[in-house]
């Protein structure tokens, strides 16, 4: 009779935990869809400058025996009291920028320009840390645009690559006043591709017709389904060449002392190399720069965080609730 009601009372105590547990979940849902009503993202500021001077700092005090840390606690405390009521620092703004193919951050960047050109001062400077293998034509055409604005703003325009700027992201990087690199940082690939499959031949095989109508000589010059011809090979190829012209044109605009000839062939290169063609002017790293300025400007790093979705932001939640669930059950 006792293992009867063992079992009932454990099964309800099983029973009001899944309960609770989907009670829990529908919760958390409703309240991420009542704060992401409306809001896409926000704008996030960081003071850089503090947290680099704050890690050093820290390390110094550290690496001295409690005697001296002591000591040198005090001169800290003094020293930046005194700091405080000095002319206030020169600015740096720090932008991140990470491209995809299709360059969907560029709206993300667009945002961060819109508020540091509303706040900053002429001669203050910019720092964008770029990392791109590039991707489509207009999409990095825009990204160009909107590091244009920072510079029509009289704001000096820095671009630091740690990995890659090739190709469109080269296309951005380019509009720097200044562009250094990591020494093993890919540069270059100033070069236009564009490449598709055709089934014709295989629908062909399937007695599988093929109808393409358009209206306009060139609407369609080389498709994935139809049978391609040398005149519209020629019309693409036309096309890509002069998307080229234009990329090299734009690059000419910053950099017009590049050997064309050698630098707009699609190659790339080490930033070791890219140094003694001209495609960059400095080797070094992100870090490195900003470290150097820690104590003589204040730096601000500025994101513009686009909010997760439903499903991405009450995921894990619902997935940690489950798993615990689960274990407790099965341990009972």
């Amino acid at each position: 009779m006792w293992d009867i009601a063992q079992d009932l009372i454990l099964f309800v105590l099983k029973a009001a935990i899944i309960v609770f547990a989907v009670m829990m979940i529908v919760g958390v849902m409703a309240q991420v869809a009542q704060r992401q009503k409306g809001k896409k993202g926000e704008l996030v500021i960081d003071r850089l400058s503090d947290d680099l001077r704050d890690g050093v700092h820290r390390l110094k005090l550290e690496l001295l025996d409690k005697k001296h840390r002591k000591k040198a606690q005090k001169a800290l405390k003094k020293k930046q009291k005194e700091e405080k009521s000095d002319t206030p620092r020169k600015r740096i703004f720090v932008i991140d920028f990470k491209g995809s193919m299709d360059a969907h951050e560029v709206d993300s960047l667009r945002r961060e320009v819109n508020a540091i050109v509303a706040v900053a001062e002429p001669g203050e400077q910019v720092m964008v840390r770029l990392e791109s293998p590039g991707g489509v034509v207009h999409g990095y055409g825009l990204g160009a645009a909107q590091l244009q604005r920072l510079r029509d703003a009289q704001l000096e325009l820095i671009v630091s690559v740690d990995k890659v700027a090739a190709s469109g992201g080269y296309m951005m990087a380019s509009v720097a006043n200044h562009i250094q690199a990591a020494p093993f940082a890919i540069i270059g690939s100033i070069g236009v591709l564009a490449q598709l499959p055709n089934f014709h031949r295989w629908l062909k095989k399937h007695d599988v017709d093929f109808e393409q109508v358009t209206a306009g000589e060139y609407k369609r010059t080389l498709t994935m389904f139809g049978e391609n011809t040398e005149e519209g090979r020629r019309k693409f190829k036309q096309d890509l060449e002069n998307i080229h012209e234009q990329f090299k044109e734009h690059i000419r605009k910053y950099r017009p002392e590049l050997n064309f000839d050698k630098v707009a062939t699609g190659e790339y290169w080490t930033a070791q190399e890219a140094l003694e063609y001209g495609l960059v002017d400095s080797l070094t790293t992100s870090d490195a720069w900003l470290l150097e300025r820690r104590e003589s400007h204040d730096m601000f790093l500025v994101r513009y965080v686009v909010k997760k979705n439903i499903g991405e932001r009450v995921g894990r939640n619902v997935s940690a609730v489950l798993y615990a669930v689960k274990n407790f059950l099965s341990k009972n």
